[in-house]
């Protein structure tokens, strides 16, 4: 089977010249793997074999090396050129098969990252779906426990392997068992499986790498796996399950461990979920890994890493560091930023002194937020604080929005306003619902929406800003409402105050509910909805207390006082929503050495400030040509009424 499989390798070659990168790739891959597996038969102690296996060893590390020279050039394609060589060398001079599986090994694994291509499953396969696809399409040859014992086996020539056999299939891997079912072996009576979903092969796969082990086997690997450290580290994910054979494990531990952990996580590999780095350990892992690929010339690489280790490892634990220790939280945030603009611009060793700094404080969020006694404490203060930071700007556009309708006497229309921030309440239900049992929001996603969401209702409040404080300076209020309002107040009017108010509560109850998702860990709950229900109370106190307080105001202050607060929120929603835009790395950053001051909007970097600074130019720009206009013409009326007076004292006069 093995020597069918490279030699439809080395058929194909030619085909394979007009294939993708990725293809050709994972071709190279295939045949390294195969010299890795098979050059101990072809050679022992110098001495040659089998001459036809030897003859086909060197001639796949000459393919291998052949197709290395035609993939695109690339800054580590010379290096692997190198190392082809030097196994070809090793084969032609008949090294000794350690040797030689070891370089082969070595250069499979480059090849892999410098042209990479999927080596693992999307998820954790279902060997119980694997076993049904066993029964369904392979027991048959294979027989029912893989002796190669089926009922079609004495037909076949060659006879279909002996898939239970433990040592041959010590030395293949879960990626080429994966390899051999996706295409299957020309002139046997394997065929590919291409026409079942790859989710499917891999399970079948798995199933595959368990038939040689027994039961003894995996009870030892799961007594191991939960104790043993450095075995935990050997296989820490699925990309190192499918790649790792029982053979090459053995060199990093010892033969019966090897086997028993190959066992047991073949059989198992959902243990690897409780061993996958999260938070500030996936941060460290991407920023690592973007200096590496800064320092090999790959900027563009560099820089997604460096987002990565924002949005997927530090952002999780915003929430939870947020509470424990803010300034903590905003100096790494702020580091974030600082990193991904050297990333972008500047030098490798200027880099590399920021991911030393990043790294230390990331060691001392690690201690932040380490479990301690004051667990419940910091769960109700974070529960209460990120509710009322986060509510106060809807709040506050609701609340304008209620005061101004009363005060034109239009309860009518206010109903919209109710229905908008009660239906943001029940789609951050929704959203709840989906982020915990069904999808997970990433941190793009929050980013965006927070980011488009904020700039939407900027724009909307700068334009309400604008109209009431026109209004607000134009004198005449009581026949304006009653003349000009009702008409104005139309079912589309009605309809967008709607959907601001949806807006503008929506944003924040998103925020809001993906902090509280990252917040809640058994233990902690009630804590957190104490903090909720108290936020809850005070923000409804607040809200009775500025509708009460608004309907006291003269009509033409309310407006005055309504249109600079809605002014301040359009800058404050400016700046945050560039600065998510940026932290979902749509938008450069450039930093710039200023505080960063949440509450109002500003981040350190020019492109928030200038945001922030159209904005409040626009609004002063407006507001004194409103002012400049009310006083032409007020000057207009008062020389109209001069001039009226003047021509009736002077018929007076005539008329005396």
């Amino acid at each position: 089977m093995a020597l069918l499989l490279a030699t439809y390798a080395l058929i194909s070659g030619p085909a394979l010249a007009a294939d993708s990168t990725e293809t050709k790739a994972k071709q190279i891959w295939q045949l390294l793997d195969y010299v890795a597996v098979d050059y101990g038969g072809a050679v022992a102690n110098g001495t040659v074999l089998k001459a036809s296996e030897y003859a086909e060893m060197q001639e796949f590390v000459a393919t291998a090396e052949r197709q290395l020279g035609e993939l695109p050039s690339k800054t580590d394609k010379a290096r692997l050129l190198q190392q082809a060589t030097e196994l070809r060398r090793a084969v032609a001079n008949k090294a000794d098969p350690a040797i030689v599986a070891q370089l082969a090994h070595a250069l499979s694994s480059a090849v892999q990252k410098a042209y990479p291509f999927p080596v693992a499953p999307a998820a954790v396969p279902d060997l119980a779906r694997g076993a049904q696809l066993f029964q369904a399409q392979c027991a048959a040859c294979h027989g029912m426990q893989g002796h190669g014992d089926g009922p079609l086996a004495t037909s076949l020539n060659p006879k279909p392997t002996a898939l239970a056999e433990h040592l041959r299939a010590r030395e293949r891997s879960l990626f080429a068992l994966h390899q051999i079912i996706s295409n299957g072996v020309p002139g046997t009576a394997m065929q590919g499986f291409g026409s079942l979903s790859d989710e499917d092969r891999w399970a079948l796969a798995f199933f595959v790498g368990t038939l040689p082990y027994v039961q003894s086997d995996k009870t030892a690997g799961a007594k191991l796996w939960q104790t043993n450290g450095q075995a935990r580290q050997t296989v820490a994910n699925l990309e190192a399950l499918t790649q790792t054979s029982e053979h090459v494990l053995a060199d990093k531990l010892d033969e019966p461990s090897a086997k028993a952990l190959t066992a047991y996580l073949r059989a198992n590999p959902s243990a690897l979920d409780a061993n996958k780095p999260k938070g500030t350990a996936i941060a460290k892992a991407k920023l690592g890994e973007s200096v590496v690929a800064l320092q090999n010339g790959d900027r563009a690489t560099a820089a997604k890493l460096a987002l990565s280790a924002y949005l997927d490892g530090f952002e999780p634990v915003e929430p939870a560091l947020a509470t424990r220790n803010r300034p903590l939280f905003e100096q790494i945030e702020a580091a974030m930023v600082s990193y991904r603009a050297l990333v972008a611009n500047g030098t490798p060793a200027e880099v590399q002194a920021a991911h030393q700094q990043l790294h230390g404080l990331l060691d001392e969020a690690d201690k932040v937020l380490a479990p301690s006694e004051n667990d419940t404490v910091a769960a109700f203060i974070g529960a209460l604080t990120i509710l009322l930071r986060e509510g106060l700007e809807a709040l506050l556009v609701v609340v304008a929005m209620l005061a101004f309708l009363k005060k034109a006497e239009r309860r009518d229309v206010g109903v919209y306003v109710h229905a908008g921030w009660m239906a943001a309440l029940a789609a951050g239900g929704i959203t709840w619902g989906v982020a915990t049992y069904l999808v997970g929001v990433s941190g793009a996603s929050r980013e965006l929406t927070e980011g488009f969401s904020s700039l939407f209702a900027a724009v909307v409040l700068l334009g309400v800003g604008m109209w009431m404080h026109q209004k607000s300076v134009a004198g005449r209020w009581q026949i304006y409402l009653k003349e000009k309002l009702s008409s104005a107040l139309n079912k589309r009017t009605a309809w967008f105050l709607f959907s601001l108010a949806f807006v503008a509560v929506y944003r924040e109850v998103f925020e809001t509910v993906l902090f509280y998702a990252a917040l809640w860990t058994e233990g902690n709950g009630w804590p957190l909805l104490a903090g909720l229900g108290t936020g809850m109370a005070l923000l409804a106190l607040l809200a009775v207390v500025l509708l009460r307080t608004s309907a006291r105001l003269p009509i033409g202050q309310f407006f005055a006082a309504s249109s600079m607060l809605v002014a301040v929120l359009a800058v404050i929603l400016a700046g945050k929503g560039i600065a998510g835009l940026q932290e979902a790395g749509l938008l450069h950053t450039s930093p710039i050495a200023i505080p960063r001051i949440d509450l109002l909007g500003i981040y350190p970097s020019w492109q928030t400030v200038l945001a922030q600074f159209v904005v409040l130019l626009t609004t002063v720009v407006a507001f004194t040509i409103n002012l400049r206009s009310t006083r032409q013409r007020a000057t207009v009326i008062f020389r109209r009424r001069l001039h009226q007076s003047t021509r009736h004292e002077a018929c007076c006069a005539y008329g005396s």
